[in-house]
C-alpha cells in the first residue's frame, strides 16, 4: 500500500508522514526529492513552478509508485498533489491513498515563518493555494491538531 499525504507547503507533509510510516514501521519517501534541480532552482528563488515544470516530477513519482506497488512496499509519500489531474498520476489503484492535510492560511504562513533551510519560502505560499484544488473522496485531517491525534485519526480511518 501507498498512502501519500498531500496539502500545501508547511502544511506537515514530511513531519506526518515520517511519524506514520515510523508508527507503521513502513518506508517514508518526500515527492521533494524526486524533483529535478532546475525545479528547486525556481522554488529556491520564489518562483513558482507551473504544470509544465511538474510533469517530469509527477512521472517520476508514478514510475516510483507502480515499482513500490509491484513490489509489494508499504510506503508512506509525503506530496503537495495539489491540482486533481496531479492526484491522476499518483492514485495508480485502490491500494494508493490519499491523506489531506487541511489548515488555514493563517496557521500554514505562520509554520513556514518559523521553518529554516528549506526551498519552499512563505513567499510562495498564496501560489501553492491558488494551485490547490481540495480533493473529494480522501482521508481530510485537521492540521490544528497535535501530531500524534492526526497519526490516530490516519490510522483509524485506514484500519492499518
Amino acid at each position: 500500500m501507498v498512502i501519500i499525504i498531500m496539502g500545501v507547503s508547511g502544511s506537515g507533509k514530511t513531519t506526518i508522514g515520517q511519524m506514520l510510516a515510523e508508527s507503521l514501521h513502513w518506508e517514508f519517501q518526500d515527492a521533494d526529492s524526486f524533483h529535478p534541480i532546475d525545479n528547486i532552482e525556481k522554488m529556491r528563488h520564489g518562483i513558482p513552478l507551473n504544470d509544465v515544470d511538474r510533469i517530469p516530477w509527477l512521472q517520476s513519482l508514478q514510475i516510483a509508485i507502480s515499482n513500490w506497488l509491484q513490489e509489494n512496499r508499504n510506503v508512506v509519500l509525503a506530496c503537495s498533489a495539489l491540482k486533481a489531474s496531479y492526484r491522476q498520476y499518483l492514485v495508480l489503484n485502490s491500494d494508493v491513498k490519499l491523506v489531506y492535510l487541511h489548515g488555514s492560511f493563517e496557521l500554514i504562513k505562520n509554520r513556514l515563518q518559523k521553518r529554516q533551510n528549506h526551498f519552499m519560502g512563505v513567499e510562495l505560499l498564496t501560489s501553492q493555494f491558488e494551485s490547490l484544488e481540495e480533493p473529494d473522496n480522501v482521508i481530510r485531517v485537521d492540521i490544528s491538531q497535535s501530531p500524534q491525534v492526526i497519526i490516530q485519526d490516519i490510522k483509524k480511518v485506514l484500519e492499518v
